[in-house]
């Protein structure tokens, strides 16, 4: 069956060529395509590693222990109003799953680039192998191949873009697609307690059943890691984003007090960020924060993110018992219209959820 993707109709040019492929050839020439190269890496500073930047750790065993709960509710809410992100520990996704899906994602990006261009993106999709955000063939290209994926609900799901090799990747993803949606539907009941909303009130928005994509992606090593960029300045259009580390090379960084912070991510955890819905709906309470990937030099790095969003038929729009203690800052718009203005904003930071809030100019193309 079609997944809700299809009716948004996104208009992205195609690009064909694999930055793997680029990769390869640039270490044997040593010259990068321009359409690569960005500039602004080289002037930006970025921070890591101080004891004033550490990404908050929320401990799950202690959100659902009553002895512990009351005081790590707090630190989820303090970690959502503060910093947008956090990091998730004890999360009680199974240790041999996580295993079996890195193995399965770290082969399928193994394969040769005719077995993976079997399920490349078509002209004007979103799913599948290849790219997202292409909209012209002058602008700066990301350093990443990427494979997207609707997974949840199951009935949503276009198969024919699931690969079939390596044989265990459909049952390994089907199964950790359920485990994030289980651990984030926790996470946003104990997110209602700390807003002092009604849990069912938050859920609502989310339901019948929490649309979930995945979008897994492959970042090249580059000898220049300091002249690409791997994902663009952004924030995401969903809900809440769930970010596993199929391999330890880092490359997330997040903008914190107008500077760039590196994430040093914590083995075995989940990194968990508050999306745009989520910020709207929380009518600015939690913060949905710029962040972007960078490049490796020595390393190929892999990542497995997993959005949890709302439905295209539902609305966006702050929580009515949020309003009841203040007045709305953002605008209430349709599914539909919400996601396709998000892809219309071109990946650029804040821009379309700055549009969003009241008394600002609406963004177009």
């Amino acid at each position: 069956m079609a997944s809700g993707f299809d009716k948004l109709k996104v208009e992205f040019i195609d690009q064909d060529e694999s930055v793997q492929v680029v990769a390869e050839t640039i270490r044997s020439s040593g010259e990068i395509p321009d359409r690569y190269i960005r500039p602004e890496m080289e002037a930006d500073s970025v921070i890591i590693d101080t004891d004033d930047y550490n990404l908050p750790v929320i401990d799950m065993s202690r959100l659902i222990n009553p002895e512990f709960s009351e005081e790590e509710i707090a630190k989820l809410g303090s970690a959502c109003e503060d910093w947008g992100f956090f990091q998730l520990v004890n999360h009680g996704v199974d240790g041999e799953l996580l295993r079996q899906i890195k193995d399965d994602i770290t082969e399928f990006f193994r394969l040769p680039l005719q077995e993976k261009m079997s399920v490349a993106i078509p002209p004007n999709g979103l799913q599948g192998f290849g790219h997202h955000f292409v909209f012209s063939k002058e602008q700066k290209l990301d350093w990443v191949d990427l494979l997207f994926l609707s997974t949840r609900p199951v009935e949503d799901r276009s198969t024919d873009f699931w690969p079939t090799k390596p044989p265990t990747f459909r049952d390994s993803l089907d199964k950790y697609s359920l485990e994030i949606a289980n651990v984030s539907a926790k996470l946003f009941m104990f997110m209602a307690i700390n807003l002092g909303v009604d849990e069912e009130a938050l859920l609502a928005a989310f339901k019948p059943e929490q649309p979930q994509s995945v979008r897994i992606n492959h970042y090249p090593r580059c000898s220049q890691a300091d002249k690409v960029l791997g994902l663009s300045p952004h924030t995401d259009g969903v809900g809440m984003t769930l970010l596993l580390q199929v391999n330890d090379a880092q490359g997330l960084q997040i903008r914190k007090d107008g500077r760039w912070f590196a994430v040093k991510n914590l083995p075995g955890a989940l990194v968990v960020n508050v999306g745009d819905v989520l910020e709207i709906l929380t009518n600015g309470k939690y913060k949905s924060i710029e962040h972007r990937a960078v490049i490796n030099p020595d390393r190929d790095r892999i990542t497995l993110a997993a959005f949890q969003s709302v439905p295209l038929s539902c609305t966006v729009g702050p929580l009515q018992e949020l309003l009841m203690k203040g007045e709305a800052r953002y605008k209430t718009v349709d599914g539909v219209e919400f996601t396709k203005g998000y892809f219309a904003a071109k990946l650029e930071g804040r821009r379309y959820l700055e549009s969003l809030k009241l008394g600002s100019v609406n963004v177009s193309g």
